[in-house]
């Protein structure tokens, strides 16, 4: 019975990470996306947004997760 919980706890950590992962990605693509179609919008030479808005969410993302995992049962 305790190694069924035991299991059952790593599966349910499992799919949280990887929904976390999931929502890295999927942030960073649109991100990245946005980034580019407002550098062409604005016109920038340099592709100021297409750096500026994945180093956003890449913070915010570490700040979810070290609150998340950080978090007293």
């Amino acid at each position: 019975m305790a190694s069924q919980q035991r299991g059952s706890s790593n599966n349910n950590l499992l799919l949280k990470y990887a929904g976390l992962t999931m929502q890295l990605l999927v942030g960073l693509a649109l991100a990245v996306w946005i980034g580019m179609k407002l550098d062409a919008w604005l016109a920038f030479s340099t592709p100021l947004f297409v750096w500026i808005l994945p180093l956003l969410v890449i913070t915010a993302m570490i700040y979810q997760i070290i609150k998340d995992t950080s978090k007293k049962n």
